[in-house]
């Protein structure tokens, strides 16, 4: 009941901060007209702190990148070539107002909302938020690219130069590029487009340069400069290509002019070229650092036993090992990921990925499920080959395995490879001897991996450290095991008898066998006494002196009886019983011979 009573005042506290979430934001947010309904333009506060927490700000920003990368681009083009005419100027300048629109809402609705940390709290005030944009250099910078140089358009015509300010606002294509590769999974893949998108722009300005200088200095004056035929952008774009990544193959410069653009084209060529490749390597380095650990980690291990001469399928499954563990988990270790996270942010990652495996085991059913939760910080994830022993009857027990993908077989009997059980994923083996049950800690049966078993393999030290703070989980856990290993044992007793039942009916056959063959040779033999005692009919022969009749030779035990009986003997424990019946049937047939005589 009190429980119930906290959870429906949890609930009612839920539901009036929702109320004053609301209220809040409806009053701090712009609307159109009293008359119209509400309709929220422009969330009351956009949060910076977690990248891709709000996609309205990043898709925001995305609008603003591509109005900065449309002045970026496209002003040199304007400038030098002659692609803005009277025909479609009102064109060119509708696109350009239409960004400078882009600027200014970010300006006035976007960037001043933003939340920022203070003293590490996170500030949401609209007010403070304003406060903190206003002193920011960000700030400067963006009201100074919205400086209106466009008035001079009335002086000295519409030139694009004008515009040349709206590129002072790159730290917002910068910030965009940040937010967007928090978003992806694959960043590396849009680090190498975007630096591929760098080089490309710096043979766009050059290009840009080459057709001025060769417009200024009147097309096809000298073998230099542009002849004017053709596509003027490609065959200027196709000149700068060769100068700038210095292939060369380009006429000689004649002017003074001709001679320091060429210079300073192979300068700059080398230098943005060099940081280029050295960018590309890091970005391509970055996305393979984890295969190339793998590489080496192989490389290693493999130059390491070759030294100490391991044999050859020893090598291979460490091999494989090594194959089967990078393809199912993409890594060697999974702790390594996790040990620079603080262990609130790794407890979450650990319920996520393995609390759906674990809350399922019988064994954790009814413990308290903070206990859980520790345990899953200590679960490291291990794999296993084919025939592999995960386990040894009687070694010492220090862990304990759960089953996470795969099986594992319990094997036992006289030859050692009788299954008993077939273990799937979410079992749990182990904890009989890591809890101690029954006052040891040595393993009760052979485990084998049936195949590729990938299993959380949790430290006995570790599981005690854990329930030190959970008396009663520690006392449910012990009962369980207890019980667990009872099943065991009887299961284990029950399978060993199964296998040995044919042996034992076939034992038990061959000395009844033998018996009731012994039994009959002895009625035989005494049937033959008895005939020889009876007094024979008269005859007319000469009498002679009565003989003792001899005692009739018994018929000795055959091979296979007395082999059986010594087999049935030594494996039933009957071997004294057998005797004694043995000499009564000696005794008897003596005395029934005594008697006879």
């Amino acid at each position: 009941e009190e429980e119930q009573e906290e959870e429906k005042e949890e609930e009612e506290e839920e539901k009036e901060r929702r109320m004053g979430t609301q209220s809040n934001t409806l009053s701090s947010a712009t609307y159109l007209p009293s008359d119209l309904a509400p309709i929220r333009i422009c969330p009351c506060s956009l949060s910076p702190v977690s990248l891709s927490a709000d996609v309205t700000y990043v898709l925001w920003m995305f609008l603003v990148s591509l109005a900065w990368n449309w002045n970026a681009w496209f002003i040199p083009v304007r400038w030098a070539f002659p692609y803005q005419t009277t025909e479609n100027i009102y064109y060119w300048l509708l696109t350009d107002y239409l960004c400078d629109l882009i600027y200014i809402l970010d300006i006035t609705i976007f960037q001043p909302r933003l939340q920022f940390i203070r003293g590490g709290d996170i500030v949401t005030d609209k007010k403070e938020t304003r406060k903190n944009y206003i002193k920011t250099k960000r700030f400067k910078f963006d009201v100074a690219s919205l400086v209106p140089l466009e008035l001079f358009y009335f002086l000295t015509g519409i030139n694009p130069m004008l515009r040349l300010p709206r590129l002072l606002k790159i730290n917002s294509f910068f910030e965009f590029n940040e937010r967007l590769e928090a978003i992806l999974t694959k960043a590396y893949i849009y680090r190498v487009i975007r630096t591929t998108t760098y080089l490309l722009y710096c043979l766009h300005c050059n290009t840009c340069l080459f057709y001025w200088y060769s417009a200024l200095d009147g097309l096809g004056s000298t073998s230099w400069v542009y002849n004017g035929e053709g596509n003027s952008y490609i065959r200027c774009y196709y000149y700068a290509v060769k100068t700038l990544i210095t292939i060369g193959g380009v006429p000689e410069p004649t002017t003074l002019f001709e001679m320091v653009f060429q210079l300073v084209n192979y300068f700059v060529g080398v230098f943005v070229f060099s940081i280029m490749i050295g960018q590309m390597r890091d970005v391509v380095g970055a996305a393979t650092a984890a295969q190339t650990y793998y590489r080496s980690c192989v490389d290693n291990t493999i130059k390491y036993m070759s030294s100490y001469r391991i044999p050859r399928d020893v090598q291979n499954r460490v091999k494989t090992w090594y194959n089967y563990t990078w393809q199912s988990q993409g890594m060697l270790d999974e702790q390594e990921l996790l040990v620079q996270l603080p262990d609130k942010m790794r407890l979450d990652i650990a319920i996520d990925v393995n609390y759906s495996i674990v809350s399922k085991v019988p064994l954790f059913q009814g413990c308290d499920r903070q206990m859980i939760f520790d345990m899953l910080k200590s679960l490291r994830s291990v794999v296993y080959l084919p025939g592999d022993y995960v386990c040894k009857k009687d070694e010492v027990g220090r862990e304990m395995y759960i089953i996470k993908e795969g099986e594992v077989q319990v094997v036992g009997g006289p030859d050692g490879k009788t299954v008993f059980v077939t273990l799937r994923a979410g079992s749990v083996f182990g904890e009989i001897s890591l809890l101690a049950v029954g006052g040891g800690n040595r393993r009760t049966a052979n485990v084998v991996a049936h195949g590729f078993a990938n299993l959380f393999i949790l430290d006995k030290k570790d599981l005690n450290e854990i329930l030190v703070h959970y008396p009663e989980s520690k006392k449910l856990l012990r009962k369980k095991a207890r019980l667990n290993k009872m099943a065991l044992h009887i299961e284990h007793h029950y399978v060993e008898e199964l296998c040995e039942f044919p042996a034992t009916i076939l034992c038990m056959f061959i000395v009844i066998t033998g018996f009731i063959s012994l039994i009959v040779v002895n009625c035989l033999n005494h049937r033959k006494m008895l005939n020889k005692g009876k007094n024979p009919e008269p005859k007319q022969e000469p009498k002679e002196p009565p003989r003792v009749p001899a005692a009739p030779v018994r018929t000795e035990t055959p091979r296979l009886l007395r082999a059986a009986l010594e087999m049935t003997e030594r494996s039933s424990g009957l071997k004294g019983a057998l005797a004694k019946v043995k000499e009564k049937t000696n005794k008897s047939s003596i005395s029934l011979q005594v008697n006879q005589l």
